[in-house]
């Protein structure tokens, strides 16, 4: 039975609640939704967004709370709202459709379907009337209609090649390739080659921080000491930070940068970028002990404290917009900021200017001074910045969105972990760890929500919020060699294994138990983070390593050769699975045998971060024997010792805190 509602107001998505006064009768994704279309015989209108997205805020001002238009979309289509954080899998279906159309994906998506769910035409953003190039969605919602009901014959001839497309590109069924280091160094230089050797990033605009890539980068310098991959992911990482991208009062990293220069960013935040960006710092301090990296984590780590906690765990991001404006809260005017003799030397440096450097304002940035002064400087510098934040901090603030996502907050609480660990700060992996138990928490019969905000619950979690949480648990161990996140870790995979596992021993992004998807993507798809089949294969790589379960590691390895296959034939968007595969490839353990965790061989395994190595401590207990790689045979231990392991070959035990740096240092 059609009735005649907005149906978004109960549910867990703040993006769908937005719409929940619009005079669309909005209906949330589900079976219900997709029976009532077939009951009713009308085609469905899908419309996907996010909360921080610009132009989703605008199609939704000139189209959705216009009476008008949604009269029509009422009379004429079964209306769907999604949130594509909550369903990425939907959104990878029906952007693949819009890809198969020659269209440029972005959101809003903006796609019309059987009343079955199957695409036949879409696009992305639409005004209300033909402008920016584009046709009224008036006139669309006129004309697909008439091609529903009087050109069915058309509408099936697409909707069986979108099929197919989608089914190729998402389910794609290939012939196993072997790990292959060659594989993995030609798509480095691959990646090397498309950078931007003068500003860093990829050539041209916009700039994106393009983790997956950076990762890329990152484990070429490690595997095969090519310099010149380290220092573009260096030039990459310092430029992007003092970029107008990055929040130069508050923290934090924006979205992307419009320009090819890292100045003028897509104002939203999100989580999933600061966590990247958060353990890339972490590499990149390591390396160099420049303080540039160590006081951008600093800095953003107080953000997340001070604007993203919700209930104890991470919100997913800040819109771009306040006041209706992008990027009002962040802009300045030079008037604005005192041209005294005390703000002089701040003007020069953070590049603010009578004209502007951005339609008439300032976004704050020192691209033209991008090494850190010397310290007395930065000291002033820093006093100058906490003025205008206290200032800044009277204005209207951008939107938050509350949801908290298991797979991001997973990512955030490794990224904390991690820096915590490497740059001795107890507080971090603290808060990391209440993350987690937040988190944790929120599950239900054993099985996470993929989505929480307040007392609502998004069930069932999706494969790649287990991977997140495997990854994030064997973190948090990593940081406290405390194993009872372990035994958290074999639980998230067993929760894998049972609702996500395929007949082939593969993974899909949904459930099995799932019922409202055309199709069951594997996802494979890197979009602004690692896919989550790249996600899976880095956790039980590295819970397998931990535990030294030689079954889940040939088990892996079967699993990452199944998806290089379909990367050979896909060759696109799927540089995670690479970088995950390269880690079985070459395991490389360190296993700490100490009186104690506060041992001096400890502190300098932690400092060293490296993202192949499981460092495990042993209790030292005199003349005990232990097995460092299994099969290896028992060892015996005289003294306190650290063992160095790649794959199954050990090194000799080192004793020293020197022996120990210098032996991690070669190998990181």
């Amino acid at each position: 039975m059609y009735e005649a509602a907005n149906l978004l107001g109960n549910q867990s998505s703040p993006y769908l609640r937005q719409h929940a006064e619009n005079p669309v009768h909005w209906r949330p994704w589900g079976r219900e939704a997709l029976d009532e279309a077939i009951s009713t015989k009308k085609p469905i209108l899908l419309s996907v967004g996010y909360a921080a997205c610009h132009w989703c805020h605008v199609m939704a001002h000139e189209c959705f709370e216009d009476i008008e238009v949604a009269t029509l979309m009422n009379e004429l289509y079964i209306n769907i709202k999604v949130d594509r954080e909550e369903r990425p899998d939907i959104d990878q279906i029906y952007m693949a459709a819009l890809g198969a159309m020659g269209e440029q994906g972005g959101w809003p998506l903006t796609m019309f379907l059987t009343p079955e769910g199957k695409p036949f035409w879409g696009g992305t953003y639409f005004p209300k009337y033909s402008h920016y190039g584009r046709p009224g969605f008036l006139d669309v919602l006129r004309a697909v209609n008439g091609i529903w009901h009087n050109d069915r014959q058309r509408v099936e001839k697409n909707v069986a090649a979108l099929t197919q497309h989608i089914s190729a590109r998402l389910d794609a069924k290939t012939e196993r390739t072997e790990l292959d280091p060659a594989l993995f160094n030609q798509f480095a230089s691959n990646i090397y080659g498309a950078m931007d050797p003068v500003k860093g990033g990829l050539s041209g605009a916009p700039k994106f921080p393009s983790a997956p890539f950076m990762d890329t980068l990152w484990l070429s310098w490690l595997r095969k000491r090519e310099s010149s991959h380290r220092d573009i992911f260096l030039k990459t990482l310092q430029t992007m930070l003092q970029g107008g991208i990055y929040d130069h009062l508050g923290g934090g990293l924006s979205r992307y940068s419009v320009d090819d220069t890292w100045l003028v960013p897509h104002f939203e935040k999100m989580l999933y970028d600061n966590a990247q960006f958060i353990r890339h710092a972490t590499y990149a301090y390591c390396q160099t002990k420049n303080n540039l990296f160590r006081v951008r984590i600093e800095e953003t780590v107080a953000w997340l404290q001070r604007e993203m906690i919700v209930d104890g765990r991470f919100a997913s991001s800040l819109d771009a917009d306040s006041e209706g404006e992008e990027g009002r809260f962040y802009l300045w005017r030079s008037e604005d900021i005192p041209e005294d003799d005390e703000f002089q030397q701040f003007r020069k440096i953070y590049d603010v200017s009578e004209n502007g450097n951005w339609e008439g304002k300032t976004i704050l940035n020192r691209l033209n001074s991008i090494p850190l002064l010397d310290d007395a400087t930065e000291v002033v510098l820093k006093e100058k910045r906490e003025k205008l934040f206290a200032v800044r901090e009277n204005r209207v603030r951008p939107g938050r969105d509350d949801k908290a996502l298991t797979d991001w907050n997973g990512l955030m609480i490794r990224a904390l972990s991690e820096a915590g660990r490497a740059l001795a700060r107890d507080e971090w992996v603290g808060l990391a760890a209440d993350s987690y138990r937040s988190v944790s928490e929120s599950m239900a019969s054993g099985r996470l929500p993929h989505s929480v905000l307040s007392d609502s619950r998004l069930f069932p979690a999706l494969s790649a919020d287990y991977a997140a949480m495997i990854n994030a648990a064997l973190s948090l161990h990593q940081a406290t060699q405390d194993n009872a996140y372990i035994h958290d870790a074999k639980h998230w995979m067993k929760m894998l294994d049972t609702w996500h596992q395929t007949d082939g021993g593969d993974y899909s992004l949904s459930a099995n138990d799932s019922t409202d998807t055309i199709i069951r993507v594997r996802g494979d798809q890197d979009e602004a983070i690692p896919s989550a089949t790249s996600q899976i294969i880095e956790a039980l790589a590295r819970l397998a390593l931990v535990t030294g379960d030689e079954e889940l590691r040939v088990r892996t390895i079967r699993i990452a050769e199944n998806a290089l296959g379909r990367v050979l034939q896909q060759r696109y968007g799927q540089a995670g699975i690479l970088n995950s595969a390269s880690l079985l490839a070459e395991q490389i353990k360190l296993v700490i045998v100490t009186p104690d965790k506060d041992h001096p061989l400890m502190k300098v395994a932690d400092h060293i971060a490296d993202p192949r190595r499981i460092d495990l401590w042993v209790q030292y207990d005199k003349d005990q024997k232990i097995e460092i790689v299994p099969g290896g045979g028992e060892v015996t231990i005289n003294k306190p010792a650290a063992f160095f392991c790649r794959g199954f070959v050990c090194f000799p035990p080192v004793e020293t805190e020197a022996e120990l740096e210098t032996l991690l240092q070669s190998a990181s």
